[in-house]
């Protein structure tokens, strides 16, 4: 029985892949080539076994020199402390690093003697890549050397193009659902995927987190009770199907 579609889903498609020219991947439309046009997101989870720990300082110093010999003992005693405790040290990238003059809008809130103390900084922070389980450890040994400015830390999964491309499979998944649902509402039936596209949205960074005192930590003191997050990778995908 033939039949008449109410709504024509999709006008037109023009894409560029892979350095392909866009006249070439046209999808005309017209009365032999019905479409359906359906755009679907999923998510793919998984225990992180991975981490990347922010760590870093800030010291001040009376004078530029004072200062400086005050940021460099604090930098080597945090790279000594993490390699001696097992850290390889390709896993320590350095982040950043700055030595300046203190600016007056940085210290209103400061006692004349403070002032006075903190004449110049130094600031200075790496990431280092670990187990998931050891982050915990990895940032104690850095805080109780003197790293005051650390805290955050990138939880992911070795297979990270894996669980992406889970993400996508199942969105598109999705889509094929969605895409028959329609195809049942207009009286026909999905027909093969003749386009697919994915995009991975982008992961907000977070903040970094400052302590409040720049000396090193007693050792007796435990670590943070840190718990290693999920990781969670989303897909949205853009699918045309045809209509049969």
């Amino acid at each position: 029985m033939k039949f008449r579609l109410p709504v024509l889903i999709v006008a037109a498609l023009l894409v560029y892949v892979d350095g392909i020219p866009l006249s070439a991947q046209q999808i005309v439309v017209n009365k032999d080539n019905r479409t359906i046009a359906v755009t679907a997101s999923a998510e793919a989870k998984a225990e992180a076994d991975t981490a990347t720990v922010h760590i870093g300082f800030l010291s001040y110093g009376p004078t530029q020199d004072a200062a400086y010999a005050d940021g460099s003992k604090i930098s080597n005693a945090i790279q000594k402390a993490l390699t001696g405790s097992g850290v390889p040290r390709e896993s320590i990238e350095s982040e950043s690093q700055s030595f300046a003059p203190v600016q007056q809008y940085g210290n209103q809130d400061w006692t004349p003697e403070e002032k006075v103390q903190r004449k110049f900084q130094v600031q200075q922070s790496w990431t280092v890549k670990t187990a998931a389980k050891d982050a915990s450890q990895v940032l104690d040994v850095a805080v109780k050397a003197g790293a005051n400015e650390s805290g955050q830390i990138d939880w992911g999964v070795a297979d990270d193009d894996g669980l992406q491309a889970k993400a996508a499979a199942l969105a598109l998944t999705r889509a094929r659902q969605i895409g028959q649902q329609m195809a049942q509402g207009l009286n026909a039936g999905l027909g093969p995927l003749i386009y697919a596209s994915n995009e991975a949205p982008v992961r907000p960074v977070e903040p970094l987190v400052r302590m409040a005192a720049a000396a090193p930590m007693a050792a007796k003191v435990e670590p943070l009770a840190i718990n290693a997050r999920k990781v969670i990778h989303s897909a949205t995908v853009y699918a045309v199907f045809t209509i049969q």
